[in-house]
């Protein structure tokens, strides 16, 4: 039943839209269990009704047509119970309901699973047979695991409702796509769709208006790569084995061979572009290698992988994307990287729309840093699809709308008209101070991280930079940027907010924030080898990026200099040493250079309860609440199937931050919170009742911060601050935080419209 299964599972995914798979899933298990009827009812959220979808068996003209309330029939049953329900005379039950239309009263024997996506029935798979019995334990499994498979493919082509609306483009139309709210705002455009660099399974499908210069384009990257290989062959002639020579030989008669290429070739003539071709043959191919039993040629998936990657390389170096940037683009990928958000002009960059990663996933921290829209998390949408296609983001409620009605935009076109009235009521703000009715001063700080936040940020009128994201050079290079390079860079920053204090954060890569030219490959990474951990192994990096922030420095004096992913003491003390070393080697060399005071950033629970004896080795600590709260709850906040679990407001996360804040300030160390809760007008409530006045956020976001900052007296924060310590669930905190604030008359800062 395993194989059975995982065919079925490998044609569902090859599916053209839901419809096809739907009939490939009736067809398949009919089969596969020797039944008489196969059917899928899917739940349309809108009308509240199971419809019939898919059947082999029944009257197929009943499809679309035969519909039932959730507390009608076997099927609602089903639903309601969220559990199999197995009948011998199914039309003995008391719930049995008859349509006529089906012709389905010949049929006793029943058995019915719900489909289940992400704790939501999203419907019902159904067998049925003529002969009286019950069906045995290992069929009633067979079929929970195919429900089980299926529900992810059938949740992300029906997406929670709109049955009617479905086409054949297998895409959902008018109903709207639930997804994590990433960074606010609201946003009409038309999709781009990009994918990873040499990464193969990230390749959208995509219909080529040239197919003879894709043609052209492929071949050339085969004669391109054919060559590559025979340079490296004679390159190691004699200095390898003759078994590991014959690797290359593999590899030239795979490109030599008429079946690859030819094949490829074949799907480009019928109108893919070359990069889809290629990625749909290499699927092909590892498939039939991974699936033989012989070992070696088991393992020769991974020749033909590495070939995949080659020729798409080659053809993304040869061709480059050359497609226009129109004006109102929403960018659209499985996972966008800060350089293809980089690429794209600030000025037509409207919104962003991820298939993976959650509200606080590093796409959406730069979102939110850049002031665009962005939904995250969409889940296993056919993006290739996309491209061109009208769009709606709306990043408050977490919704995509893909080619709307007039009339959802019209409500859309309006709510942009109000997002930018309140924006030019929040600049008024500017010059003002952040300072509540009742006389708190609270400073509010900029998290940045590209050249384009430094003027965003003096514009909205911060206090400094409370967390300078030193990567981003790191990551838009095809390379390590040498010292003086870094010097520049972290230079022009200083420059800009001088004599304000900036705080330069050393090289926090790893995680969701991967380098193309050093790919770190690990099964958990958020546990892995990241922050602090990498350049601590790597000292010539380290110290590197180290002498260029102490030579920025020179005749400033604003440098602040902070540690991330700080778990033990060793490492504050490492780092500590190689920053003398670089201070040293720099006076040395004749530099005017001094010690910065120095910081790190409390991101692990185990610094939770090493926080005294930190704060004797450092001189300001500031919170990271993302890492903070990912590892509280243990939750992958880039993991869309647990992405709603993470909230900075969870209670646990609130009592952590109270017994953070008190042990700090017993010690009299400045703290401040760097974490996207801060930027949060929910969450900047709460850290100023605890006691933290030093907030940093997206430039974005501050002049929304200083507003409810404005609005709620100091004591008001802290009453509400005594209820949320005392309430068991993150969504009873939010219920009465956003109570207060639409109270306060600040409900258009966490929704839509004002």
């Amino acid at each position: 039943m395993l194989d059975t299964l995982h065919r079925i599972v490998q044609e569902v995914n090859a599916a053209r839209g839901l419809k096809h798979a739907l009939g490939i899933i009736v067809r398949r298990v009919a089969e596969a269990m020797n039944v008489d009827v196969c059917s899928v009812y899917l739940l349309d959220q809108e009308a509240g009704e199971y419809v019939l979808m898919a059947t082999l068996g029944l009257n197929p003209d009943a499809v679309g047509k035969v519909r039932l309330q959730p507390h009608e029939g076997l099927v609602g049953l089903v639903g309601e119970r969220a559990e199999p329900i197995n009948l011998d005379n199914a039309d003995q039950h008391p719930r049995f309901r008859y349509f006529p239309e089906t012709g389905e009263e010949r049929f006793h024997a029943f058995l019915g699973v719900p489909i289940i996506h992400f704790r939501q029935v999203l419907g019902v798979l159904v067998v049925q047979q003529q002969a009286a019995r019950q069906f045995d334990d290992d069929e009633v499994a067979f079929l929970m695991t195919m429900a089980a498979q299926l529900s992810g493919a059938i949740a992300h082509s029906e997406l929670s409702g709109g049955i009617d609306g479905l086409r054949d483009d297998g895409l959902p139309h008018n109903s709207g796509l639930q997804a994590i709210p990433g960074a606010p705002g609201v946003a009409i455009g038309r999709a781009l769709v990009v994918y990873a660099s040499a990464d193969l399974n990230a390749v959208p499908d995509r219909r080529s208006d040239d197919p003879e210069q894709e043609e052209a384009a492929f071949l050339a990257a085969v004669q391109a790569v054919r060559e590559e290989v025979r340079r490296l062959a004679d390159s190691l002639a004699g200095a390898i084995p003759a078994e590991e020579q014959l690797l290359f030989d593999t590899y030239l008669r795979l490109l030599d061979g008429s079946s690859l290429v030819g094949e490829t070739l074949n799907l480009i003539r019928q109108g893919n572009w070359a990069p889809g071709a290629l990625r749909q043959t290499i699927d092909k191919y590892i498939r039939a290698f991974t699936e033989m039993e012989d070992p070696y040629l088991s393992e020769r998936a991974s020749d033909i992988r590495d070939i995949g990657r080659r020729l798409l390389m080659r053809l993304q170096k040869d061709s480059g994307d050359q497609r226009e940037i129109p004006p109102n683009t929403i960018l659209v990928g499985y996972e966008i990287s800060a350089s293809q958000l980089v690429e794209i002009p600030r000025d037509r960059l409207v919104g962003i729309m991820s298939v993976r990663g959650s509200g606080n996933s590093h796409v959406a921290i730069l979102a939110r840093a850049m002031g665009v829209p962005a939904v995250m998390g969409v889940g296993k949408l056919p993006i290739g699809r996309l491209e061109g296609k009208q769009l709606i983001v709306d990043g408050y409620a977490g919704r995509v709308y893909i080619q709307p009605s007039p009339a959802i935009r019209q409500e859309y076109r309006r709510l942009i008209r109000e997002e930018a009235a309140l924006t030019a009521e929040l600049r008024r703000l500017r010059d003002l101070p952040a300072v509540t009715p009742d006389g708190v001063r609270v400073r509010l700080y900029a998290n940045t991280g590209l050249v384009a936040d430094l003027n965003s940020s003096r514009e909205v009128g911060c206090d400094g930079v409370g967390l300078h994201r030193t990567e981003f050079p790191f990551m838009i290079r095809d390379r390590f940027p040498g010292e003086e390079e870094q010097a520049t860079i972290y230079r022009q920053v200083l420059q800009a907010f001088a004599p304000l204090p900036v705080v330069l954060r050393t090289l926090d890569i790893g995680g969701d924030k991967p380098l193309p030219y050093f790919p770190i490959t690990e099964e958990n990474p958020f546990l892995g080898w990241r922050g602090i951990r990498l350049t601590l192994d790597h000292p010539e990096i380290f110290l590197t990026q180290l002498r260029g922030m102490l030579r920025a420095d020179i005749g400033l004096g604003n440098l602040r200099v902070m540690f991330p992913m700080i778990s033990n003491l060793d490492e504050v003390e490492q780092a500590m040493a190689l920053l003398q070393r670089a201070r040293d080697e720099l006076q040395d060399e004749g530099m005017p250079v001094t010690m910065p005071p120095v910081g790190v950033m409390i991101e692990v629970p185990a610094a939770l309860f090493q926080l005294e004896d930190l704060l004797r080795r450092v001189d300001f600590v500031s919170v990271g609440t993302n890492d903070l709260t990912q590892y509280l709850l243990a939750v992958d906040r880039n993991n869309p199937r647990v992405g709603k679990l993470y909230d900075d407001l969870h209670p646990a996360v609130l009592r952590a931050l109270a017994m953070l804040i008190r042990t700090v300030q017993g010690q009299g160390k400045p703290i401040s919170v760097c974490g996207s809760m801060a930027g949060d007008p929910a969450g900047a409530l709460l850290l100023i009742a605890l006691g933290v006045n030093d907030l940093s956020m997206s430039a974005a976001s501050i002049l929304r911060v200083k507003r409810v900052v404005r609005s709620v007296p100091y004591r008001q924060m802290q009453e509400l601050l005594a209820q949320a310590l005392t309430m068991q669930t993150p969504a009873q905190v939010r219920a009465l935080m956003n109570a207060a604030l639409e109270e306060a008359g600040l409900g258009s800062l966490v929704r839509a419209g004002l």
